[in-house]
């Protein structure tokens, strides 16, 4: 299935049904009075996450949600039916934007979580909400309420605890094949991934963490070169980025520092606050140097990007150094989480 991460629907709450004009007529009671009841609320649109869905294709094919309308008020002071609310099922992950203003309406993280996109009319009132003392047979009833309708941009941002970063062709595809039961497609040339793959990394029972592989990055992306940046969204909900850098090319001349520099400077035209996440470095495609070479790399990374981060060095062809890897990004999400569930205490 083709991924799809944007679509714009139109939501339509049902109208609130219209007051009644009755009045009461049974034997032996003569001007029984005003007994006209209200009308029927209008079903509200609602978006409800849903864990098996994984894009929001579709919503290439039907763009409009309309919920039911309200029904009229009846005679002996009877509300009219609401009108049933339409539950929507959308990917979990998914950001709910106002089309026409840009508005972020809310964002639905959660299986089962319910986000209130359009509500229903009020239904009108019926006539003996109108009797006074001055009017006791009053001939007028209000209208039900319209509800809500307007256009939706929903942006579909994949949930992640890993995402991976680097150029085409770095070994994203090949490192989440390695460690998870994910099968992207995989190949020697450029852009092979051409949408957000997932991937459940397994260490044992209970312990697992899901990894986003994107497609990769070139400089220029920020300027629409490549696939652009469009994919870079899904990693901002990533706990934890890990920068892969083909560390082979050094050997045909070219240096993976500069490519380290075009990433990094890609991802902070994109977003500060992406490029500010931490990251980790990981040197991919060690087992085509020589332990001699792998260092002299290693140091000329490091030294030249000032990095004092965690660095890695690994095959994610051959899985050396990936499980060390894996082990280190679960200790390290597990520590992130103590400190979330510390501050909630």
């Amino acid at each position: 299935m083709k991924f799809i991460d944007e679509a714009i629907i139109r939501v339509q709450a049902g109208n609130g049904g219209p007051g009644s004009i009755s009045f009461r007529r049974e034997k032996y009671i003569p001007r029984g009075g005003p007994d006209g009841g209200d009308g029927g609320r209008g079903g509200s649109v609602y978006l409800v996450g849903h864990e098996g869905i994984n894009t929001l294709a579709d919503f290439q094919t039907q763009r409009k949600f309309r919920a039911t309308h309200g029904t009229g008020g009846r005679s002996k002071d009877r509300t009219g039916a609401s009108g049933g609310d339409l539950e929507v099922p959308v990917p979990t992950g998914t950001r709910v934007f106002a089309d026409e203003t840009g508005e972020l309406i809310g964002d639905v993280t959660c299986h089962a979580e319910r986000l209130l996109v359009a509500a229903g009319g009020e239904g009108g009132k019926g006539n003996v909400r109108f009797k006074s003392s001055t009017n006791r047979a009053p001939r007028q009833s209000s209208p039900g309420t319209p509800g809500e309708s307007r256009p939706l941009r929903l942006e579909l941002v994949v949930l992640a605890d890993v995402g991976l970063l680097g150029l085409p062709n770095a070994g994203k595809s090949t490192l989440i094949r390695a460690v998870s039961a994910a099968r992207p497609k995989v190949a020697d040339y450029p852009f092979t991934t051409l949408y957000p793959n997932l991937g459940v990394v397994a260490l044992e029972a209970h312990r697992s963490f899901v990894m986003a592989d994107i497609p990769g990055l070139i400089e220029g992306a920020a300027d629409g070169a490549g696939l652009g940046i469009r994919f870079l969204k899904h990693l901002r909900r990533t706990r934890l980025l890990l920068h892969l850098v083909d560390v082979a090319p050094l050997v045909d001349g070219a240096d993976p520092l500069t490519d380290c520099k075009a990433i990094i400077g890609e991802l902070a035209r994109f977003s500060p606050d992406l490029a500010d996440k931490e990251r980790w470095l990981v040197l991919n495609k060690s087992d085509l140097l020589t332990e001699d070479d792998l260092a002299g790399v290693r140091e000329h990374i490091v030294a030249g990007l000032d990095w004092s981060g965690p660095v890695y060095s690994i095959s994610a062809l051959s899985g050396a150094g990936t499980r060390a890897l894996m082990g280190a990004i679960m200790r390290r999400l597990e520590a992130l989480q103590a400190v979330v569930e510390e501050v909630e205490e």
